[in-house]
């Protein structure tokens, strides 16, 4: 028999042999099925994927790329969710009506062939399906609009985790990107990760079942969760492992298609809970390497500010990725691993490999040199990545870097507002001062006084500089340039002048790679010179040099002014109001109608889920006049003690990545509508 809404492609099985197995599925008692389907004849998101007619389908334009009949080209990602679009959380904990599968299932039945919106009838209930429940949240408003949201929860004692695998915290984090990997992996192979559909508008369309994708960071994730809170205390075990996805419930144009749907939540979800979110299914060693590593990373982490470090490479890394578009590692046969220069090797001890050797990079003034293309860069970006947990075999797992550090660089055309960036730059043509700069474009060497002013609002440790990204003027003036144009007629007060300042007053170390300039010899404490991709301490004979050529440094360079203290600005308000719709990319936010919120410049964002949980924490952070700092300040107490949910309550998006507290004021001073009353301190 054919299955109903399907064309004969997508014959799968028969409707008595899909009653059966359901049934058995959502008794909890088998996990088969095919491969997640309706899939046959899909072109998986591309091609024919989306006939690109104008004002339908925007979501997945944005997520196959779409755009004229046949040509679409599949290039998912491109878009990013569109989260405010179509309701589905209204900040409230509801109490759930629970039922059984087979309840799910003669719903699905019921409304085959009705109207789209008749799949609001199986949302916010709780179906038992034996070892796990499932919740569909939020229905789409039509097949075309941003798929619906669900999750299930698999009791701990069914998951089965021994309790080694949630203690300590760190444990339990990696736990949850384990997981979070699992499932989508288990998605990829039953096939499902991609939209089916064939026969343009009016053909059967959707089935795709996504979970968030991990890069190569361990981070917080908001993907799967650990629920130990009151309402799933009395589940077996104290608690529930929480999973989260959206599923694009399928259709013929906008008529439900009932079978298809059952389909899903009878064979294919229960094999993907199996194989992904239960021990049993687990490689055990597997895991517990993941979670020791992580572990071991944040111990190694923990030493650094003990040890007088800002960062430690451990020996045998592997620090070149694959491609310039790809953060996996280079193949090992073409790496050159890291080996520590003997006078910086250091040993951290950490509970699982018991110690980490390599190279301990000391706090102060760092100077990372040498010829082009011998690696300078690609240590540095290990460095700015430090800051984040890696998985097992990326290469830079023993590359810790002080939480704190943030990567500076030039950004030509961003807004500033309210920065002081009077240390770096004042006394601007016709008297304009900068106590409180304010433009919406700045140059080069404005944006980047303005973003190290406004990484030390911020609390940051250390600063990580790329000559290569940097404004030229900015960093250095040579003596023939100081001599021609004096420093009576130069805002400019070049970064050289305050790098020893910032430091010795205010205990903020600095990392700069550095290829033209031998000026900086004079205020470096440490010069690390790469050759063939290996380090050596060149700190002795970068002083002899700077010492032995006569005129080495300009004026401006021995007369360090000292570094005022950061003003703290006030917040009046972020421009946004809650709830607002937002549109994410990779490196890009957009507030309803506001301008692209462009932040390819903050660099230590590594994830688009990152940027997701940006956009939320910029719509939560309006409200009363308080220091931008204490907002932080705030909101990160609240996701500590709350998780990722804080910053949409209600919502369960499980698409969010944990951001520093530094990425989030970088994405707020970016904002163009950004509205500051004053600052205080300073």
């Amino acid at each position: 028999a054919l299955v109903a809404c399907c064309s004969r492609t997508h014959l799968l099985l028969s409707t008595s042999h899909l009653s059966s197995s359901a049934a058995v599925a959502m008794s909890g008692k088998g996990y088969g099925g095919g491969k997640g389907g309706y899939k046959g004849g899909g072109n998986g998101g591309g091609g024919k994927g989306g006939r690109g007619n104008p004002g339908k389908g925007e979501y997945y334009k944005n997520l196959y790329g779409g755009g004229g009949r046949g040509k679409g080209g599949g290039g998912g990602g491109k878009g990013g969710y569109i989260e405010g679009e179509g309701g589905g959380g209204d900040g409230s904990t509801k109490r759930l009506r629970t039922s059984g599968g087979a309840e799910l299932r003669a719903t699905l039945l019921r409304i085959d062939g009705r109207p789209y919106p008749a799949y609001n009838d199986i949302k916010d209930v709780e179906y038992d399906l034996g070892r796990f429940s499932a919740v569909v949240q939020h229905v789409q408003s039509d097949p075309f609009a941003p798929p619906s949201r669900c999750y299930v929860r698999v009791p701990l004692a069914h998951a089965a985790f021994p309790p080694e695998c949630f203690s300590p915290p760190a444990r339990e984090t990696a736990l949850r990107d384990w997981l979070t990997r699992r499932f989508h992996a288990a998605a990829k192979r039953a096939g499902v990760d991609q939209r089916s559909g064939e026969g343009g508008w009016h053909g059967p369309k959707g089935g795709e079942l996504l979970v968030d994708l991990p890069g190569q960071h361990v981070l917080d994730r908001s993907s799967v969760i650990v629920d130990r809170s009151a309402a799933a205390a009395g589940l077996p075990g104290g608690g529930a492992i929480e999973a989260r996805f959206t599923v694009a419930l399928p259709a013929r144009g906008r008529s439900i298609c009932g079978e298809w749907a059952a389909q899903i939540f009878s064979e294919t979800l229960p094999r993907l809970v199996h194989e992904a979110l239960l021990h049993e299914s687990t490689d055990h060693s597997a895991l517990m390497a993941h979670l020791s590593s992580v572990e071991d990373q944040q111990a190694a982490r923990s030493q650094l500010a003990g040890r007088g470090l800002v960062a430690f490479v451990a020996d045998g890394s592997v620090l070149p990725r694959a491609t310039g578009a790809s953060d996996r590692p280079m193949d090992a046969a073409s790496a050159v691993p890291f080996s520590s220069p003997p006078s910086l090797r250091v040993t951290l001890p950490v509970p699982n490999a018991g110690s980490l050797t390599g190279m301990g990079l000391p706090r102060g003034v760092t100077l990372i040199v040498g010829g082009g293309f011998h690696g300078k860069s690609t240590l540095l970006e290990a460095l700015q990545v430090g800051v984040y947990d890696k998985v097992s075999g990326d290469g830079r797992e023993g590359v810790v870097t002080d939480r704190m550090a943030v990567k500076v660089r030039a950004e030509d055309g961003r807004a500033v507002t309210s920065v002081d960036i009077s240390p770096f730059i004042d006394h601007l043509p016709f008297g304009k001062r900068t106590g409180a700069f304010t433009t919406a474009d700045a140059s080069g060497s404005t944006s980047q006084a303005a973003s190290i002013i406004e990484a030390l609002e911020g609390g940051a440790s250390a600063l990580l500089l790329d000559e290569d990204t940097s404004a030229t003027n900015f960093m250095i003036r040579d003596a023939r340039m100081q001599a021609l144009v004096s420093a009576d007629r130069e805002p400019i007060r070049p970064f050289i002048t305050r790098v020893r300042s910032l430091w010795s007053e205010r205990g903020v170390s600095t990392v700069l790679v550095v290829g033209g300039s031998g000026d900086y010899f004079d205020v470096a404490d440490t010069v690390l010179m790469l050759h063939e991709y290996s380090p050596s301490d060149a700190t002795a004979a970068a002083k002899d040099v700077a010492a032995r050529i006569a005129g080495g440094a300009p004026p401006e360079s021995k007369a360090d002014r000292g570094m005022p203290p950061t003003p703290r600005r006030v917040l009046s308000a972020p421009g946004l109001t809650a709830g607002m719709k937002t549109h994410t990319g990779r490196a890009s936010i957009r507030f309803g109608d506001e301008p692209e919120l462009d932040l390819g410049g903050v660099e230590q964002i590594v994830e688009h889920s990152q940027v997701r949980a940006i956009a939320e924490a910029c719509l939560r952070l309006g409200g009363a006049a308080r220091p931008i700092d204490e907002a932080l300040a705030e909101l990160e107490a609240s996701i500590r003690e709350g998780g990722l949910d804080v910053l949409r309550p209600g919502w369960r998006l499980g698409n969010l990545a944990a951001p520093r507290m530094l990425e989030v004021g970088a994405a707020l001073s970016r904002l163009r509508g950004l509205e500051v009353e004053g600052s205080v301190g300073g």
